[in-house]
């Protein structure tokens, strides 16, 4: 099963968040989709869930080898910052969820079955879940979504919060379930992403490229990625080749590099 992404373009006024990007997912995967705070990972997100409106681009699903549209269906998407119904309790809302989705659920277990999965204590279970912590919250909207069983799960930046325990719970429960779905992890934390990802995705520049894990040991390594996130700048961004020797900005000639506009309306 693949993921596929075709020139798929996003911009707010005249800055131009995601450019022309072209990418190919597969399952049984964790990706890790690596930039900067306001890089465009959550723009590249709420793309691909229809929460915005894509400039262009098209986004599909081949499955055995037949391309089709991608649809809602195929999306689970965990937010940085939970959204759960506060005024129900923790049993109430996982409730309501497996009975609008009962005809959907394949081998549906019990409410307790799922919140021992998930390692919510039984104290909690009956608690409204306005009094959750951020890490409980987080641990229910995630439940819903591995309940659901989507083709794809975005995660935008989800244990950048939670403390050492529920993290480390999280990142255990990521690498068991991703077997048969695409799994796009965002984050700006590189130990993170090497550490729970087994492919590395940089978005700079407002485009995607695929950094090569082999030399993840390498000091050079991880200054060629943190190099490129510095200089997140899409006139410079050619100068870095994630899978070759280490190219300083240094090194662009100065004619190579666009100027800044100074015109009216732009930035100088």
């Amino acid at each position: 099963m693949k993921f596929i992404i075709k020139h798929l373009s996003k911009s707010y006024e005249n800055d131009l968040v995601l450019k022309d990007i072209d990418f190919t997912f597969e399952s049984g995967k964790i990706y890790g989709l690596l930039g900067r705070n306001g890089a465009g990972k959550t723009t590249l997100f709420n793309c691909i869930n229809r929460d915005i409106k894509r400039d262009s681009g098209e986004l599909s699903m081949e499955v055995d080898g037949i391309e089709r549209p991608l649809t809602p269906e195929d999306i689970g998407y965990v937010l940085s910052t939970p959204t759960v119904p506060e005024f129900l309790t923790g049993r109430e809302f996982l409730k309501f969820f497996m009975d609008i989705h009962k005809d959907k659920i394949g081998d549906m277990k019990t409410q307790d079955e799922y919140f021992d999965y998930m390692k919510v204590a039984y104290t909690d279970r009956d608690k409204l879940l306005k009094d959750y912590s951020h890490g409980m919250k987080n641990k229910m909207q995630m439940l819903i979504n591995i309940i659901a069983e989507p083709n794809i799960l975005l995660l935008d930046e989800p244990l950048t919060s939670l403390d050492v325990v529920v993290a480390e719970e999280m990142k255990e429960l990521l690498k068991s379930i991703k077997g048969g779905r695409i799994t796009i992890f965002s984050t700006h934390i590189l130990d993170l992403a090497l550490d729970l990802c087994d492919e590395i995705v940089l978005l700079a520049g407002g485009v995607l490229e695929t950094v090569d894990k082999a030399n993840l040991d390498n000091d050079e390594f991880r200054k060629k990625i943190i190099q490129a996130l510095k200089d997140d700048d899409p006139d410079i961004r050619p100068a870095y080749d994630m899978n070759a020797e280490y190219v300083s900005t240094a090194d662009v000639p100065a004619g190579a590099r666009k100027q800044p506009e100074t015109e009216e309306g732009t930035d100088a």
